[in-house]
C-alpha cells in the first residue's frame, strides 16, 4: 500500500470526545497513517543534519520562569544549497503535531525542488512533540494545565520566527527569502506564520489546511458530505451497505449477548462495552479512507472492494468486516482503539491543542452515509474542562488570525500564499479553494486527497499531480524573482 505523507491531517476520534448518541468531534491530528511505515527515500534523511535550538518557553510575558529555556530540534540540508550572501531561498517546513524524523524521511515537495532552487532546507519540529518538550520529558510537559499553558500556535510561531532568524543569522543568510511550507495544522501554521510575520516569511504554501474552520461560513457536515460523495463515486452497493450497517450494529446490540456477538462478528481485541466503540471505530476507518485516498492504491476502493466481495450471501455487518479486512489486512485481532489512543503522547498532546483553540467543529447530517450526529458544543466543552480542567476558546483563532469573512480580510491586506487542496479530502470542506486575489491563490485538484502535492514525486503520479506541484513551483518562483528585484534596486551587490 502507498505511503502517506506525515503532513496529513489525520483523525483523532477521542473516546471522551465522541458519541454518536450525543455530539460528533472530529479533531485533525498529522500523523502518519496507522496502515504503513515510512518508506521513502532513506537517502534523502542521510542529508540531513541535526540541531539544537535553546528556545523561550514563553515569547509574550516578562516573568522570571518564561525566560526558561527548552531544546527545540531542527534540521538543515545543505546539499544544494548555493551558500551564504547569495540569496537563495530557505525552504522551511514547519512540523506540526509529531515528531520531524517521518517528515525528514517523507515530505518530498523540498527535496525535489531543491536543486532548482538552490535551497537551504530547514524543517523545524513543533513544541511540545517530539524531542522539542519543555520540563525536561513529555511526561511533565502534559502533566497538567499549567505546564500545558505554555503550548498554543502563537507560541509555535513564535518558536518557527526565532529559529529561522537564527539560522540565517548563523549562515549569513538573512539576505535569504525564506518560503514556509506546511500541511494540514501545519498548512494553518504556515499560513498563519506569514500573516503574522511577513518581514521574515516572503511566501506560504499551505496544503490541505482548513483555514475556514475557524469562520462562520462552513457547513458543518460538508466534511461528511466529501466522505460520503467519495464512497458514493466508487460504489453505489457500498455506500448503501455501509449507510444501512449503523442501523444493523444497533439492532445486534440490543439482543442478549448481542456487544458479545458483535465482538465475534469484528473480531475486536477486547469486548464492546457499548455500540458506539464500534461505530467510531468504522467512522475512523471510513474517514482515514477518504482522506487519503490516493493513486494509485485509491483506498475507498481498497474498503468498498472487501465489502463487495464478500461471498454470495454474507449478511450486511459480515460485508462491513469484510471491508475491514480488506483495509488494515489480515489480524488475530481488531483494536478498537486504534485511532483514538489517549495514552500516546502525541494524540494527549493534540487533545489539549483541540480542547484549547484548535477547535474543529464538524458533525454528520442525516444526508450522509452515517447517522445523524451533529456537532454539540456544549458537550464539547463539557468534556475538555473534564478532561484538562480548562474551557476551549472556540473563538481565539479568528479573533488573532482573522475570520468572520476570512476570504474579504485576506484579499484587504494579505499575499503571497498558495492554498492547495485535493477534493477528495474531507478536510478541502474547510480549505480556501478560489484565488482570493492575485497572489492568495487556490489550487485545487478533482481527485486529489489530503497533502498529496507534498509527497515524494514518483513516475507513477497522474498529470494532474505533477501540473499541481509545478504550478506552485512557478508561484514561488515568481515571489523568489520579484524580491531579487528588489533586493537589487536596493543593493545591486546582490545576485544570485
Amino acid at each position: 500500500m502507498d505511503t502517506t505523507v506525515r503532513c496529513s491531517l489525520q483523525l483523532l476520534l477521542s473516546v471522551f470526545l465522541l458519541s454518536f448518541t450525543s455530539h460528533h468531534h472530529v479533531s485533525a491530528r498529522l500523523r502518519k497513517n496507522i496502515q504503513t511505515s515510512i518508506s521513502e527515500s532513506a537517502a534523502a534523511s542521510r542529508d540531513f543534519v541535526t540541531f539544537f535550538y535553546p528556545q523561550t518557553l514563553d515569547h509574550f510575558n516578562y516573568k522570571p520562569e518564561s525566560y526558561t529555556t527548552f531544546n527545540q530540534r531542527y534540521a538543515i540540508n545543505f546539499k544544494h544549497w548555493s551558500g551564504p550572501n547569495t540569496s537563495a531561498p530557505i525552504l522551511v517546513f514547519f512540523g506540526a503535531e509529531e515528531n520531524i524524523d517521518d517528515d525528514i524521511r517523507s515530505i518530498g515537495f523540498l527535496t525535489d525542488n531543491a536543486s532548482q532552487f538552490k535551497a537551504l532546507l530547514l524543517y523545524i519540529e513543533h513544541r511540545y512533540y517530539g524531542k522539542s518538550v519543555p520540563f525536561g520529558s513529555s511526561k511533565e510537559a502534559l502533566k497538567n494545565a499549567s505546564s500545558l499553558g505554555y503550548f498554543n500556535s502563537a507560541q509555535a510561531l513564535a518558536d518557527y520566527a526565532a529559529v529561522i532568524m537564527h539560522v540565517q543569522k548563523n549562515y549569513s543568510a538573512k539576505s535569504s527569502p525564506v518560503i514556509v511550507i506546511g500541511g494540514s495544522y501545519g498548512g494553518l501554521l504556515a499560513s498563519w506564520f506569514r500573516l503574522k510575520y511577513p518581514h521574515i516569511a516572503l511566501g506560504a504554501l499551505a496544503s490541505s489546511a482548513p483555514i475556514l474552520y475557524f469562520d462562520d461560513s462552513v457547513p458543518l457536515a460538508g466534511f461528511y458530505s466529501i466522505i460520503t460523495k467519495d464512497f458514493k463515486e466508487t460504489s453505489e452497493s457500498c455506500y448503501k451497505t455501509i449507510s444501512e450497517s449503523w442501523a444493523e450494529i444497533e439492532k445486534v446490540a440490543s439482543k442478549p449477548n448481542g456487544l458479545s456477538l458483535l465482538s465475534q462478528k469484528f473480531m475486536t481485541c477486547n469486548p464492546l462495552k457499548k455500540s458506539s466503540e464500534l461505530k467510531d471505530y468504522l467512522d475512523s476507518l471510513y474517514t482515514e479512507a477518504a482522506q487519503f485516498d490516493y493513486p494509485p492504491t485509491y483506498r475507498v476502493s481498497l474498503v468498498c472492494g472487501g465489502v463487495n466481495g464478500a461471498p454470495e450471501g454474507t449478511d450486511i455487518l459480515g460485508r462491513i468486516f469484510a471491508g475491514v479486512v480488506a483495509y488494515l489486512g489480515e489480524r488475530s485481532c481488531y483494536d478498537l482503539n486504534l485511532f483514538n489512543d489517549l495514552t500516546d503522547e502525541t494524540s494527549l498532546a493534540w487533545a489539549w491543542q483541540t480542547c484549547s483553540e484548535i477547535v474543529i467543529r464538524i458533525g454528520h447530517d442525516r444526508d450522509s452515509m452515517f447517522p445523524a450526529a451533529p456537532f454539540n458544543l456544549d458537550s464539547y466543552i463539557k468534556d475538555c474542562k473534564s478532561l484538562f480542567g480548562v474551557l476551549p476558546q472556540p473563538e481565539w483563532v479568528t479573533t488573532y488570525y482573522g475570520g468572520h469573512d476570512l476570504k474579504l480580510i485576506l484579499r484587504r491586506f494579505a499575499s503571497n500564499i498558495i492554498f492547495s487542496n485535493g477534493l477528495r479530502d474531507p478536510y478541502s470542506s474547510g480549505g480556501v479553494l478560489e484565488n482570493i486575489s492575485d497572489s492568495i491563490v487556490a489550487i485545487s485538484t478533482t481527485n486529489g486527497s489530503h497533502c498529496l502535492d507534498l509527497h515524494q514525486e514518483k513516475p507513477s503520479d497522474p498529470r494532474w499531480l505533477v501540473m499541481q506541484r509545478k504550478t506552485e513551483v512557478e508561484i514561488i518562483q515568481g515571489w523568489i524573482s520579484k524580491y531579487h528585484d528588489d533586493l537589487q534596486l536596493k543593493d545591486p551587490k546582490y545576485i544570485v
